[in-house]
């Protein structure tokens, strides 16, 4: 790869995954959104999780019609890979989101920004013991120091009040269970996109967990009515966004080492804070929340940042 090639790869994978970053951020205000539109309460789990469960299905069927028509082979896998594509619906959609939409009914949509921002510290540490290029160094354990100090600071409240007054198990704290999945499922992902195109595997996986989540959301007794144009267009949008994103960032991760792909996600609580704030009306600006930002950012950039015989 020439110089100028490697400089015009760089941009591209810079605008895919802030792209990427842009989808998911937007997710956080856009959910919470729609429990308000379809009238979905914070305690209605069931209808929360058939909620999930309808936006996945759908954005599986979009990527499927979509790799169709790339001429993309859709259905000619082994019993093993149809198996994998399996787990990795199971963990990457369903686990992961049963877990995050019932921790965004419980927590703000500014927090939960922040608080899903420990995935990338998640996939560090994972990595470490996954890839032998990849391991932890005093500079990164320092940045994961700094980065959970800045999600510790967003769940403190009141002066006094101390950190248990505002952090939540069934929100902060699945959110951070969904993020752990997520780190998990991706890095699988990474290794079934060697073998499986990046975009019939995301197609799968989407339309598998969805397919769960849809069940279990009925199951448990769930309840979604799309009444409006409006709500429609908001599921919509949000099928589109998973299909999207997922297959960028499946493409990205193929193609690239993880360690070069993963320092990205440190714009998804800057965008989801941001759009949290500006549609929801919630505050960021209160010292807590900046501060909090800039923590979590300077923690990534010092896990992620190359090593001295990396920039040579």
């Amino acid at each position: 790869m020439t110089p100028a090639s490697r400089f015009n790869h760089r941009y591209l994978v810079l605008a895919v995954a802030t792209f990427c970053c842009f989808l998911w951020g937007s997710a956080y205000p856009i959910i919470k959104i729609g429990y308000e539109w379809l009238n979905l309460a914070a305690d209605d789990t069931a209808s929360q999780i058939l909620f999930a469960g309808y936006r996945f299905l759908g954005s599986g069927a979009l990527l499927l019609i979509f790799a169709g028509l790339m001429g993309k082979s859709l259905w000619r896998f082994s019993g093993r890979e149809w198996a994998s594509l399996a787990m990795l619906g199971l963990l990457q959609t369903t686990l992961q989101y049963v877990f995050f939409y019932i921790g965004l009914a419980h927590a703000s949509g500014v927090k939960a920004a922040i608080m899903n921002a420990t995935g990338t510290f998640f996939s560090v540490l994972l990595a470490h013991f996954i890839y032998r290029d990849d391991r932890l160094s005093q500079t990164r354990v320092l940045g994961c120091v700094i980065g959970f100090v800045g999600v510790v600071l967003v769940n403190i409240g009141k002066p006094g009040s101390g950190v248990d007054a505002q952090v939540s198990m069934l929100g902060e704290g699945f959110i951070a269970i969904a993020a752990l999945v997520l780190s998990l499922s991706l890095i699988y992902g990474k290794h079934l996109s060697r073998t499986i195109d990046p975009t019939v595997m995301t197609a799968h996986q989407l339309t598998l967990g969805g397919v769960v989540l849809l069940l279990l959301g009925e199951g448990l007794g769930g309840s979604v009515a799309i009444t409006t144009v409006a709500s429609g267009a908001l599921l919509l949008y949000l099928m589109a966004l998973s299909a999207a994103a997922f297959a960028l960032w499946s493409f990205l991760l193929k193609y690239n080492p993880v360690g070069q792909v993963i320092p990205f996600q440190f714009l998804i609580p800057i965008f989801g804070a941001g759009l949290s704030a500006l549609l929801l009306q919630e505050s960021i600006m209160e010292w807590k929340n900046l501060a909090a930002l800039v923590l979590v950012c300077s923690g990534i950039w010092l896990v992620t940042r190359p090593s001295p015989s990396q920039r040579r």
